[in-house]
């Protein structure tokens, strides 16, 4: 397949105002998309976005693309990522469009399409995509000027009567911090968590389209976890900027990850493999194995979590960083959704969140970004080689090596797992400075 140069793992991502999300480019994506979902049944496109100020600006720009290609776009407002994938299976849309750059800073900003099945669109549909939004870049003179957005006020309540079937029982009786990163969830959240009888104390939910992701979200977990001990809460949950991630903090101020959250689910699950990916650690491989349930590794981003667990059947997968898909519920990652799952399984067995991952043994983990000037492919770099075959063969089984590009940032990312914390320290440090040697 021929090198993509917009579409990265996670849509197409940037700074607002700059290439590729310009006014030009953005304006022919939406170009692009409104004659994809003209050959994909209804011309109708769903438009969700998360807080970030310059969400509006490139919501108007890619509604105007649609419009020009005789698509009839529609707003949901401030909704999160998984929102939009799940009334746009729902819903009368051939696509939905998610304006979000996640766990980023304020000043990023992206462009995320689901088909009408609720998925992604496959890498090949997005190169043709891509393709498509150059030769309008050639032949259209540019955006016309900007126009009203219509909205449905009832989307985003449709989403949240989903979300509250899946938790039945209810959350009556408990109390839960919910950090939602002044992001996507700031209404969402607290207002799900209420509906099913939980009394909430809300941080970060005060955006001001600059504050997403500072200091707060799931990137950001010591003020949650700080907040949840001091309010003798039952759990906390954050969520990232759009709100498809989510990390938890037991009771006793515990911080769980997504490979906590996969053991917690996969145990209550009983499936015959859990999807995950190469970052996931292999203290969550050994626990699952005790319980006879194996681990299927994938290449990093949800996406690719997805398809494996659609190619073999499977209901759970997901990231340690917190995208957790339960197909019986939804094709995406939903922070809301994970929080609710680990939560009734708890209650369902009259455990804590401590009580079921108690056995779960972490390996020490290091993970360090070197920014680089120029990317380079690493196996040409030989001194970066070396250093990866030296800590391999140190190692051996006890350990893993993982060195790979960002998809959405230019970034080198070193992951090192080992048994000893000063040894990981180590191998990763050596790893990142032949990394900054050779690319910077």
């Amino acid at each position: 397949m021929s090198k993509r140069r917009l579409f990265g793992t996670d849509g197409i991502r940037g700074v607002a105002g700059q290439p590729p999300l310009d006014a030009r480019t953005v304006f022919a994506f939406g170009a692009a998309l409104g004659e994809w979902a003209a050959r994909h049944g209804s011309r109708r496109v769903l438009i969700g976005m998360d807080t970030r100020e310059s969400g509006p600006g490139l919501a108007a720009l890619a509604a105007a693309g649609l419009r020009s290609a005789g698509a009839e776009p529609l707003s949901a407002g401030v909704v999160t990522t998984p929102a939009v994938a799940y009334l746009t299976k729902t819903g009368p849309f051939s696509a939905g469009l998610m304006i979000s750059a996640s766990h980023n800073p304020y000043h990023d900003n992206g462009l995320k399409v689901f088909a009408h099945d609720g998925l992604k669109l496959p890498d090949e549909e997005e190169l043709r995509m891509e393709t498509r939004i150059f030769e309008i870049l050639e032949s259209a003179p540019g955006p016309p000027p900007e126009q009203t957005l219509s909205g449905e006020d009832q989307l985003a309540a449709a989403y949240l009567d989903f979300l509250a079937s899946a938790a039945p029982h209810g959350l009556s009786g408990l109390t839960v911090v919910l950090d939602c990163a002044n992001g996507a969830a700031f209404r969402l959240a607290p207002a799900l968590f209420r509906r099913l009888g939980a009394r909430v104390v809300e941080t970060a939910c005060q955006p001001d389209g600059r504050n997403i992701n500072d200091g707060c979200g799931a990137l950001h977990v010591e003020s949650l976890r700080q907040r949840v001990v001091a309010e003798r809460a039952d759990f906390g949950a954050a969520f990232d900027g759009d709100a498809d991630r989510c990390i938890l903090v037991s009771h006793s101020g515990k911080v769980l990850d997504g490979d906590h959250i996969l053991l917690i689910a996969g145990r209550h699950l009983r499936p015959r493999a859990v999807v995950a990916t190469v970052m996931s650690n292999l203290g969550l491989e050994r626990a699952l194995a005790q319980d006879g349930i194996g681990l299927v590794r994938t290449s990093v981003g949800d996406r690719y979590v997805l398809e494996e667990m659609l190619r073999q059947d499977l209901p759970l997968g997901g990231e340690q960083s917190g995208h957790v898909i339960f197909r019986t519920y939804s094709t995406a990652g939903d922070g809301m959704l994970t929080a609710l799952q680990a939560i009734s399984v708890a209650r369902a067995g009259g455990a804590t969140l401590d009580d079921l991952t108690s056995d779960f043994v972490s390996y020490p983990q290091r993970l360090i970004n070197v920014r680089f000037r120029e990317k380079k492919p690493l196996d040409q770099l030989a001194a970066v080689q070396q250093e990866i075959r030296e800590t391999e063969q140190e190692f051996g089984p006890a350990g893993r090596v993982l060195v790979r590009f960002s998809g959405t940032e230019p970034l080198a990312r070193i992951m090192v797992e080992g048994p000893d914390a000063e040894r990981v320290e180590y191998r990763a440090r050596r790893i990142a400075a032949a990394i900054e040697a050779a690319l910077s």
